[in-house]
């Protein structure tokens, strides 16, 4: 055999040798990077959580900006200026005007529930299987297993109005959150650009798309969702009103509130009101289950179609199990976050993976 001849011999089995080591350098390449990510998050998931709020209000306060400059034919910085100083006049305003009703609202609304918890306990201690409810209950929940039943209502009561000090009273977070997103908002060029740059040029055209794609998705999503919070609030506490449920001015603001978070908010906002009605009697607590079960029907069947229909389409169970998944990671701000946060994605996603044609549909 002749030299040139073992050399032609053996240049595919090079080739593919070479071809194996390239593979294995690019999975452990993409391992090490997944790995780093993962680390990240897990180090630093609430400073990312904060970047996120950070952004998402900043695309609240473009999106404003961009449609009042497009009605009045302002600048961009003098439209950011007048909508933020809009924004202010108008808590300010609420503040001045209703702030120490709406506090009194939701600490009556919180020692109401703590008395109606307390009062449910012993209307469970009356007959035989609510004490053995009670005794085995866990002690997250109150049970005989531990803790008791003052400290299950107080939690009850700081897990729905509470949580207005969980998700508004960290003023440190907030003024963070204000403040970056004012500086996003105010010249978003400059930080996009900044991590086009970090993107390898053949896929800065691409990056570029993606961005503005997750963007536009964001303010979508908002505008959809402030919606979507404002006539589930206004159904809620008007039909609280009708029905005689006290406080029903703080339990629609909650129910808003609540409906940041789909699905899961929807019964964290019911579940105070329940509390509520059952010191009225089981017909005013029926009634109330009534009420939210078509509220939710209408948001869910009426809605929430018309709001994808314009704005964001995800799927149910891809919402449900995001707030699962970031929730788990991330904790409260997690939950808060998921829904916007996998718009996002899903935005991404589209914008990154070529689409099924109709032959490769199931």
């Amino acid at each position: 055999m002749t030299p040139s001849s073992s050399n032609n011999a053996s240049t595919p089995h090079g080739e593919s040798g070479s071809e194996a080591a390239v593979s294995i350098s690019r999975m452990l390449r993409l391992t090490l990077i997944a790995a780093a990510v993962m680390l990240a998050i897990w180090l630093i998931g609430d400073v990312l959580m904060v970047v996120f709020a950070s952004a998402l209000f900043a695309v609240v306060l473009h999106g404003l900006a961009r449609v009042l400059a497009r009605h009045t034919k302002l600048p961009h910085g003098a439209a950011l200026a007048l909508v933020t100083l809009g924004l202010l006049l108008i808590l300010v305003t609420v503040g001045w005007t209703s702030g120490s009703d709406i506090a009194a609202q939701f600490s009556k609304l919180r020692d109401a529930l703590v008395t109606q918890a307390s009062a449910l306990r012993g209307q469970l201690e009356a007959w035989p299987q609510g004490r053995l409810l009670i005794q085995y209950l866990p002690q997250s929940m109150g049970g005989s297993q531990g803790g008791s039943f003052e400290s299950l209502s107080t939690r009850i009561a700081g897990s729905m109005t509470g949580f207005l000090g969980s998700a508004f009273g960290a003023l440190g977070t907030i003024a963070v959150v204000v403040i970056a997103g004012l500086y996003f908002a105010a010249d978003p060029s400059l930080y996009a650009n900044g991590i086009l740059r970090l993107v390898p040029l053949q896929w800065r055209h691409k990056g570029r798309e993606v961005m503005i794609a997750a963007a536009d998705t964001l303010w979508a999503w908002v505008a959809g969702q402030a919606l979507d919070m404002a006539v589930v609030g206004l159904l809620s506490g008007f039909g609280l009103w009708l029905i005689g449920v006290p406080l029903a001015f703080g339990l629609g603001c909650l129910a808003a509130l609540c409906n940041f978070i789909p699905y899961i908010g929807a019964i964290m906002g019911a579940v105070p009101a329940l509390l509520l009605a059952l010191s009225l009697g089981l017909r005013e607590t029926a009634m109330v289950a009534a009420l939210y079960a078509v509220v939710q029907f209408f948001e869910g069947n009426v809605m929430a179609p018309l709001i994808q229909r314009h704005a964001v389409k995800m799927p149910p169970a891809v919402t449900v199990l995001s707030q699962t998944l970031f929730g788990g990671i991330f904790g409260f701000p997690g939950l808060m976050l998921a829904s916007p946060l996998t718009a996002a994605l899903l935005a991404v996603g589209d914008r990154l993976t070529p689409k099924l044609d109709e032959k490769e549909r199931i």
